[in-house]
């Protein structure tokens, strides 16, 4: 059975300074997809993440989720959550209360917030680690919780920018083998930015 397409970019175009960076771009992504755009730097990858996500509207063009024009809606308000190579953590706040950052300010229940952080921390492989300073983690425990406090709002969609750049190759090639396990298993949409080829 065909999937239903969660996101449309219809003739997308964005020039900065007069330099043109995307030019009607047409792009069609479904749910539960794993969508790679690979490419060298300043080839368009990074801008087109930043319009699925709200921080960056296109001169002209639009943006469709679940079949709604939502070029006006802000990022906040969008199904989308972005991880970043600089994993954005707060530090400090320890493991726990990162991944639960995102559920207080939706309005989460204790309880809820508590099920919740523990079946991401499952999920990432990071049992244990609840009270642990976000400073005292390795790169590669890092990112699992920047990947734990995305997915625990239970975006439609993951955007992922360059998320395994700052990572030596072994630890890449572990995290990239990571991503897709965690993406087979939740059925979301990931769309991963890079310009190195996934293994």
């Amino acid at each position: 059975m065909e999937k239903n397409v969660v996101i449309e970019l219809k003739n997308i175009s964005v020039a900065f300074d007069g330099e043109q960076i995307l030019k009607n771009i047409n792009l069609t992504i479904r749910d539960g997809e794993f969508i790679t755009f690979l490419g060298p730097s300043g080839c368009g990858k990074t801008t087109t993440l930043r319009i699925i996500a709200g921080f960056l509207t296109p001169d002209e063009g639009d943006v469709i989720f679940d079949g709604k024009k939502i070029n006006n809606v802000p990022p906040h308000k969008r199904q989308v959550n972005t991880i970043f190579q600089r994993y954005a953590l707060f530090p400090h706040l320890n493991v726990y209360e990162n991944i639960a950052f995102g559920l207080r300010l939706k309005k989460f229940s204790k309880a809820q917030i508590d099920a919740k952080v523990k079946e991401m921390l499952s999920l990432v492989n990071l049992k244990g680690f609840e009270h642990r300073n976000i400073n005292s983690l390795s790169g590669g425990q890092q990112q699992r919780v920047a990947i734990a406090r995305a997915l625990a709002v239970e975006p439609k969609v993951l955007l992922l920018d360059e998320p395994l750049g700052a990572l030596d190759l072994k630890l890449r090639k572990d995290m990239q083998a990571e991503l897709k396990k965690i993406q087979q298993s939740l059925g979301i949409t990931f769309i991963y930015v890079s310009h190195r080829r996934l293994q």
